[in-house]
This record gives C-alpha cells, structure tokens and sequence, in this order.
C-alpha cells in the first residue's frame, strides 16, 4: 500500500532533487544497520516524505555522510540522517510487518508469510520501544482487517482506519504540533487507502478479493467521484501542512504533496481509460 507519496521529479530543481535523494539514502541506511537486509528491502518513498517533514519541522542536527552502496557502487553519494530518519525506519518496519501478516491471511502468498517471519525479531523490539503508539496501530490493523473481512463498503470508514493509523505514525511528539501532524498524516492516509484501491480494482475483482469501491464501481461517474474524494483528502492535508512553521526544503514537500502524490494516480486514469477505450472500439467493431 506503500510507493503513491513520491515527487515530481520533472518540477524539481536538480539540487532539491538530490536533498531529496540524501534523505532517501539516509532511511535506507538507518534501516540497513537497525534491520538488515530483510529491513532495507521495506524502504519506501512515504516514510523518506514523513523524514522530510519531521526533520524540516523540529530542525534536528543532522548528520552527512558520503557513501558508496550496492545502488551506487563506484561512486561515493550524500547522506542525510538525524533522529527522524531512524523513527521512519522503525514506522516502515511496523507497517511492513503488519502489511506482510494482512496479506498472508488474506492471498496465502508464502513470500509474504517469510518475510513477516524476517521482520518478526525487530517487530518486537518496536512495540517495546513505542509502547503505547505501537499498541493503537496494532489495534487499528486489527479493526481495519475485521472490516475488510465483513466486505464493509462505507468508503470514509475504511479510510478513516488506515488514516488514523498514518496519523499515529505521523505525531511523533505531545506537542504543540502534534494534532497538525496527526490531521495530516490522517488526510494522507486516506488518499493513500482509496487510491491503493482504486489501482487495483479490476485485479481485486477478478480475484475476488475486498475493495471498498466495488459497489461504486459500474456507476457512470465512477473515475469522476474518485478524483473529488482524492481532491479533497489531500486539500485537508495540504491545509494542515501549510499551518505547521516549516521553511527548510519546504519546495521539495510541496512537490509532493501538491504535484507527485498525482503522478501514479493519473497513470492509473490513463491507463483505465485507454483500457475502456479499447472496448469500446472492440465493441464497435463487432457490432
């Protein structure tokens, strides 16, 4: 469900593209060392977005390094790490761990059953580590699961869920910008529930699998009812954003939030349409 918060790298300059970059190094690093490989391989483009914001947010020291790795193996490449970077890989970790456990009980995918068995040791070590937070994320998994097993249909409580538990991720701190950063990271995961189903809609019905937009599906307007429903979870989310007092690399997060978090979802429109498109001229063709 993870891979839809990404730039747009065609409106960045080629400096903001390589702070962001760094950023991205530095997560997969922090999750090399505290995890492993089996941790590295969950490293995503939504937990760099969430180091971003938390690091351009609270200002923490940060720590550069030039490094080579197996993605850059000849070339020494900028790193940027600080406390935040290590909270997004524990946050990655529990996310996977839970996401490969759902998608066990759900498809039977044994790869999924052994990489959870992979993560198990660290998730361990996080939920001693966050305590409380970790035990509500857990709970939410639980709920979120139930209810794609009754095949709930009410769209805004499906992702309001996995929006809650986005937000629980999101408020690292009790602080004065915790209930901004909490909204925030609740609008995002809504847009990132609703469009993960969006995406994969014929798939899940061809295998008959839960999807919260199934009975919206045959309706005429269907594409047009999900672009508003994306519109305006992310228009709350760009609200909270613009209340927080970030000013360092504040380009490169509006990047994603106003432009790059559209990129995978027009590519599944177009893709849609030229897909309808096809059938229709199939079905002219035959008649």
């Amino acid at each position: 469900m993870f891979g839809y918060i990404t730039v747009n790298k065609g409106d960045m300059t080629f400096k903001e593209f390589d702070v962001y970059h760094s950023f991205y190094c530095g997560l997969c690093r922090s999750l090399k060392e505290r995890y492993g490989l089996s941790g590295q391989l969950s490293l995503s483009y939504d937990m760099t977005f969430l180091v971003m914001l938390l690091s351009s947010l609270y200002e923490p020291q940060i720590k550069e390094e030039h490094v080579k790795c197996i993605a850059h193996p000849f070339d020494k490449h900028l790193l940027r790490r600080n406390e935040f970077t290590d909270y997004g890989g524990d946050m990655n970790v529990l996310f996977t761990y839970y996401k490969c456990r759902d998608d066990w009980q759900d498809e039977r995918k044994i790869s999924r059953l052994a990489y959870g068995k992979l993560l198990e040791h660290g998730y361990r070590k996080l939920c001693a580590r966050y305590g409380e937070k970790a035990k509500k994320i857990a709970v939410l998994m639980r709920e979120l699961t139930m209810e794609e097993e009754k095949n709930n249909q009410d769209i805004d409580h499906m992702a309001g869920i996995f929006g809650n538990i986005m937000g629980e991720m999101f408020a690292v701190k009790e602080d004065e910008w915790q209930e901004s950063l909490k909204k925030m990271g609740t609008f995002l995961g809504k847009y990132i529930y609703l469009l993960d189903a969006y995406e994969d809609m014929e798939e899940d019905i061809k295998k008959e699998r839960y999807n919260p937009l199934i009975r919206k599906y045959e309706d005429p307007d269907f594409d047009e009812e999900v672009k508003t429903i994306l519109t305006m979870m992310m228009a709350e989310c760009c609200k909270e954003f613009e209340q927080l007092p970030v000013i360092e690399n504040v380009e490169i997060l509006r990047n994603i939030l106003y432009s790059g978090v559209w990129y995978r979802y027009e590519a599944v429109r177009k893709k849609r349409e030229e897909k309808q498109r096809g059938k229709q001229e199939k079905e002219i063709k035959n008649a």
